[in-house]
This record gives C-alpha cells, structure tokens and sequence, in this order.
C-alpha cells in the first residue's frame, strides 16, 4: 500500500518537473513593426510578469498532488471500507487522486503563463501569431 502511495507522489514530483514555463516564447511578427527594436527587452519583462501571474507549473502540480492525494484517499477509504480493504482504498486512492489532480494544476498554470505572456506582448504593440 505505502508503496503505491509513494510511487504515485514521485511520478507527479517526476511529471511536474517535466512541465516548464521558462522555454516557451510566442511567436512574434516583426514585419513592418515599428516595436521591432524593443522586442527582446518585452520579451524577458512579459515572461517575468507572464510568472508572477500563473505561478510556478510544478509548485501548483505539487499543491494539486497533495489536494488530490487527500480527496482521493478519502473517497478510496470509503470505497475500500464498503469492499472490506480501507487502508488499500485509500492508498489506492491518494494515488490516483494526486497524479489527476497535480497533472490538472500543471496544465492550467501553464496555459494561464500563456494567455499572460501572449496578452503582455500584445499589449506592448507586438503581433503575436502564437
């Protein structure tokens, strides 16, 4: 049972350490831009504020491992009380719970890093295509 539990919180610690915001840049059109000249400065100022807005991608896929670990575990205990296996259902549970859950807040600081840095850099004057 402890060994599931612990297998299913590494492979979130593992996943959340694949999922970085830092690489990602939008793709800017700089043809005919007046702004052209500002770009690689917006560019480094929108992803620091583009961070500030979404969080760290794998501190909020821990916090969403621990959040569904909880949730999990506690409907797992249920269910594995009414089968006759509490403690089973419950690890069970936390496991599948925290890689769900931590896998979902990872995706969604990552598409908020997005929408920040591609708003910020249209918001600077910049033609952001992607």
């Amino acid at each position: 049972m402890k060994r599931l539990l612990i297998a299913g919180t590494g492979l979130v610690f593992f996943c959340a350490g694949c999922v970085t915001q830092q690489p990602w840049t939008p793709t800017v059109d700089t043809f005919g831009s007046e702004r052209n000249q500002y770009l690689a400065r917006d560019t480094e100022q929108c992803r620091a504020l583009a961070f500030q807005v979404s969080g760290s991608a794998s501190n909020e896929a821990a916090r969403g491992a621990v959040t569904g670990g909880l949730v999990g575990a506690a409907g797992g205990a249920a269910l594995g009380a009414a089968l006759g296996n509490a403690g089973r259902g419950a690890a069970i549970g936390a496991a599948a719970g925290g890689v769900g859950m931590g896998a979902a807040r990872a995706s969604q600081s990552e598409a908020a890093f997005k929408r920040a840095f591609n708003n910020c850099m249209r918001q600077r004057g910049h033609n952001v295509v992607g």
